[in-house]
């Protein structure tokens, strides 16, 4: 399912004293099947525009195109229905809206407010446990006895027994220490290529666009300033350095040894490409220095 937001514009209380224009002209593919990432500064509107995706909150100008479905400023509240379960958020720290007593009530509650029966809600609950890394014996247990991560966990598993089309994440390792985060990007990314999940990530950690997205979206002052694959943007150093955003830590020590004469055709994005780049760059002196052997 494709979303297509064409020059959208929002206002906050509009036509009051606290009227504030969050969004302009927005123009945006989110392509079905993609991994785009979102970033941008605090305050860049990258909130407002995720609200948008499932119809949340309705353009003040323009349209937002989610599937089949035309979201324009006049578009009723009935019927939405179907979009908020073809598209799932996760919001910035969903344990936090964990409340039923058990991990298996907690995450049927979604699919039993749609009218699934309590067969097939407790046939998603155990396939969701899976997905996110977990098993049927936390079923009966409470979410509240659960780690940090766990929680965390069955908060996602909650919004995938929705059967979503699209996953948006809102900055979904906010709190996690360095390996808990690497296991839940691991986890979208199987989700992205095993289940052909739509991915749309909000995140201020390039490294994260770098190893996961394959497009991405820039935001400053509620509009989009840049887009394109990540090496399009990334590339553009000197750009990155003027907007005050970071680039990927594999790409900053490529351009450190570019200092140092190193040449590079493309910056590198990934640990992985930086070492495959290297590893031909001494591959190929190997060769040059055996080939000077050889003549002399």
């Amino acid at each position: 399912m494709d979303i297509k937001f064409e020059k959208v514009g929002f206002t906050y209380q509009p036509n009051t004293p606290f009227e504030h224009r969050a969004l302009f002209d927005i123009d945006l593919d989110i392509q079905e099947g993609s991994y785009t990432a979102i970033v941008g500064h605090t305050g860049s509107g990258k909130s407002t525009l995720l609200q948008h995706l499932n119809a949340l909150v309705k353009p003040t100008k323009g349209t937002v195109r989610i599937g089949d479905r035309e979201i324009v400023s006049t578009t009723s509240n009935k019927n939405l229905k179907d979009i908020r379960k073809q598209v799932g958020i996760v919001f910035q720290f969903p344990e936090a809206q964990l409340f039923e007593e058990t991990v298996a009530r907690d995450i049927a509650f979604g699919p039993k407010n749609f009218g699934v029966s309590e067969e097939e809600a407790l046939l998603l609950v155990s396939k969701t446990l899976r997905l996110v890394g977990l098993d049927d014996s936390y079923m009966e247990r409470s979410p509240f006895d659960l780690s940090g991560g766990q929680m965390r966990r069955v908060a996602i598993a909650g919004v995938l027994a929705m059967e979503p089309s699209v996953l948006v994440l809102d900055e979904p390792t906010a709190g996690l220490d360095p390996q808990g985060r690497l296991e839940m990007l691991e986890m979208f990314h199987k989700l992205h290529k095993e289940i052909g999940l739509t991915i749309v990530l909000v995140t201020h950690l390039m490294d994260d666009v770098a190893n996961y997205a394959d497009y991405v979206v820039v935001l400053e002052k509620g509009t989009v300033v840049k887009q394109g694959v990540p090496n399009q943007v990334f590339n553009d150093v000197q750009w990155l350095k003027n907007k005050q955003l970071g680039i990927p830590t594999a790409a900053e020590f490529a351009q450190k040894l570019q200092a140092k004469g190193f040449d590079f055709t493309e910056l590198p994005l990934t640990t992985k490409a930086l070492a495959e780049v290297l590893q031909k760059k001494i591959e190929t002196a190997d060769s040059s220095t055996q080939a000077g052997d050889e003549e002399c």
